[in-house]
Parts: C-alpha cells; sequence; structure tokens
C-alpha cells in the first residue's frame, strides 16, 4: 500500500491564499465593526480568520514537513507514518470483536479498498501487485 498526499507547490499556494484569507477576515471583523453592523457580522469574520490560521498550519506543514498528512492513508508497514495515525488510531485490543485487519486492502493507484484475495482492482480495473 502507498501513501498518497498532496504535492509540496499546491500546498504552499493553498498556504500563501490562506494568509491572504485571514487578512480579508480582519479587514472584514474591523470595517463590520465599525460600521456597526449587527453582531454575526463581525462574527462572521472571526470564524473567517479561525479557518484561515488552521489551513495556513495545515498548509505550510504539508509544504515544508518531512512528514507530511496523507489525502489517502494506504502505508505499508515500515514506511513513512501518517501523523494522525499516533492520534486516532485504535490499539488492536480496542478492534471490536471478530474484526480482522488483514481481510482487505487498497489500490496503489486510485485508493479503492479490496479484498486481500482480488488480483484487480475493482474500481479502475489495474492489476494490483502481489500482496506478499
Amino acid at each position: 500500500m502507498k501513501s498518497i498526499k498532496p504535492g509540496r507547490g499546491p500546498s504552499a499556494m493553498g498556504a500563501l491564499a490562506s494568509v491572504i484569507a485571514v487578512i480579508f477576515g480582519i479587514f472584514w471583523t474591523i470595517t463590520a465593526a465599525s460600521m456597526g453592523a449587527p453582531g454575526f457580522f463581525p462574527l462572521f469574520g472571526v470564524l473567517f480568520i479561525i479557518i484561515g490560521i488552521v489551513q495556513v498550519v495545515y498548509n505550510l506543514k504539508n509544504a515544508t514537513g518531512e512528514n507530511r498528512y496523507s489525502t489517502f492513508d494506504i502505508v505499508e508497514d515500515g514506511e513513512e507514518p501518517d501523523p494522525l495515525d499516533r492520534r486516532f488510531s485504535a490499539p488492536a485490543e480496542d478492534a471490536p470483536a471478530g474484526a480482522d485487519s488483514g481481510s482487505f486492502r487498497f489500490c496503489p493507484y486510485c485508493g479503492a479498498k479490496l479484498g486481500a484475495e482480488f488480483t484487480f482492482c475493482g474500481k479502475c480495473g489495474k492489476k494490483l501487485p502481489d500482496a506478499g
């Protein structure tokens, strides 16, 4: 399995666009508050600023970081881990009864979830590499 990650160039452009969105949010909030607009107008600007800051951090991490966040989490053991796995994955003992984590795999071309016995991807139709 492989990890599909966003490119560094598009992530850098997303960070720049998010900085512009934060500047717009600041401008919007100050303008709406100075005109005496109803309370939800300045709050909209504050929401714009918060979302923009989160996007700046996320996109800069993907543009400059060594372990970038995955768009699709389809990595093999021993390869680059997804940083969110440490925070959100459940330990094996917490898995539901009867859950078999080895009964499926992912297509390295399109990311579709497949059974372990598949030879061709059911979504894109490409021949899958050997699971061994």
